[in-house]
């Protein structure tokens, strides 16, 4: 099973999120978190495979949480995500470390699979 950590300030999509995570064959919810920092301490404890964390939170922004956890040693995989189109984003969302960066509409069961099996399962990760 992968597990996935979903980081995000909005409550309902952390809700959509899990639901979105449990139907997937294959993965399963490792938590949800309301804010990167919070993501970040909860990764002190919980090594979740992949990390779904929102560009844009108050106080520390997703592309921050993405350079520290790839400073962990065998960081998990993180995927960036936003309401926003993705080209809109800023050049550094690009240059953290992220996986991949997407639209939170894009976030489907095939889409997450498809991300899992080109970054995280063949160990590019």
């Amino acid at each position: 099973m992968v597990r996935v950590l979903t980081v995000d300030d909005h409550a309902p999509f952390l809700e959509v999120a899990h639901d979105l995570v449990e139907a997937t064959p294959g993965f399963e919810s490792a938590g949800e978190e309301g804010s990167a920092t919070e993501g970040l301490a909860r990764l002190e404890y919980d090594r979740p495979d992949l990390v779904l964390a929102d560009v844009h939170m108050p106080g520390m922004s997703g592309i921050e949480l993405a350079q520290r956890v790839n400073a962990m040693p065998q960081p998990p995989l993180v995927v960036l995500i936003s309401a926003v189109n993705p080209a809109d984003l800023p050049a550094a969302s690009r240059r953290c470390g992220a996986a991949a960066v997407m639209s939170k509409h894009e976030l489907t069961p095939s889409r997450l699979r498809e991300l899992w099996r080109a970054h995280g399962a063949n160990g590019t990760r």
